[in-house]
């Protein structure tokens, strides 16, 4: 099988993760790089092995000898990065949020459909080996129904009123960058827009959440709880109620195990979990798909608008919108 060759497009720590991760993934590499610089770019291929570095993202999704780009920048530059890729007809795979709102999600998933090119946001955990059990499990009925859910994702950081989890330019707060993992996992687990929904935050002194707690509600009666902080550390655990069982996922973002009524199942996990997501969008790229129906794009925006409805009652807006 020929090589999936990736375009990277961004040099931070999410793009040096996702390159990191393609080793484990068979006939994947990473074939050239764009940033804002020549030497960023040019430094970015030497540490990795790529061949081709590019001196602004345009330059790298114009370039013909990709099979997808991976746009790895902040929040606020995926709606712009993202349609470059899908106008020069190259299937993208953005990282979570796909976008900063729903409405700008739209134009993306729009610009795909209307251009015919694949677009996938990059919720690698959706794609783990857990996951899939955990969705093969409440498909075949083993666990029951599920009933209650409890996910937080929190950590502890410092406080940078320029940085990308504090600045209101950036799409900073809890809720985009972890929160949108906890909200993820329980539209795929109740598998559908919450009926009802509420929470209450903390707002820090640039105006972004700095912590929340959601609840929400689900067609059927489904409850869910939810957590996401960045100045807090949280044990980073989901635990799922089912009328036939009570599993429990440590660290479910990025698991290797779960329990189930205290009985531990371990997965083996290769790599750093990253290439999983990979795998997904190669195999529907080659089969002539638009999206990946493990995460449609009518999810990716519903999700979204969940936080922008949450948004809305914590009375945060980002200066873009």
């Amino acid at each position: 099988m020929t090589s999936f060759r990736w375009g990277i497009l961004g040099t931070g720590a999410i793009a040096t993760q996702f390159t990191e991760g393609l080793a484990a993934a068979e006939h994947h590499v990473a074939a050239a790089v764009g940033s804002r610089s020549q030497a960023g770019a040019e430094r970015f291929a030497a540490r990795h092995g790529i061949a081709r570095a590019h001196d602004s993202y345009a330059d790298l999704a114009a370039d013909a000898g990709l099979d997808a780009l991976y746009v790895a920048t902040p929040h606020n530059r995926h709606l712009e990065d993202t349609l470059l890729g899908l106008e020069a007809g190259t299937p993208v795979l953005c990282e979570k949020p796909l976008a900063l709102s729903e409405a700008q999600g739209r134009r993306m998933v729009e610009a795909a459909r209307n251009r015919g090119v694949f677009l996938m946001e990059a919720m690698w955990t959706r794609f783990s080996p857990v996951m899939c059990a955990l969705r093969q499990m409440l498909a075949e009925g083993t666990l029951g129904e599920p009933r209650q859910l409890f996910a937080d994702f929190g950590f502890r950081t410092d406080f940078d009123p320029a940085g990308r989890h504090f600045d209101p330019a950036l799409g900073g707060g809890a809720l985009l960058d972890v929160g949108v993992y906890c909200i993820a996992l329980a539209r795929m687990i109740f598998g559908a827009d919450p009926e009802a929904l509420t929470g209450l935050a903390t707002l820090g002194e640039t105006g972004v959440d700095e912590q929340s707690i959601i609840s929400a509600r689900y067609p059927g009666g489904g409850l869910a709880m939810l957590s996401s902080a960045v100045r807090t550390e949280t044990p980073q655990e989901a635990v799922l109620s089912c009328t036939e069982a009570l599993v429990r996922i440590p660290n479910f973002w990025h698991p290797d195990r779960m329990f189930i009524d205290g009985q531990e199942r371990r997965f083996e996990v290769t790599g750093n979990g990253y290439h999983y997501q990979a795998l997904e969008v190669a195999e529907r790229v080659r089969a002539g798909d638009l999206e990946s129906p493990l995460l449609p794009h009518d999810e990716s925006l519903a999700i979204l608008a969940t936080m922008d409805n949450l948004r809305q009652e914590w009375g945060i807006r980002y200066p873009c919108e």
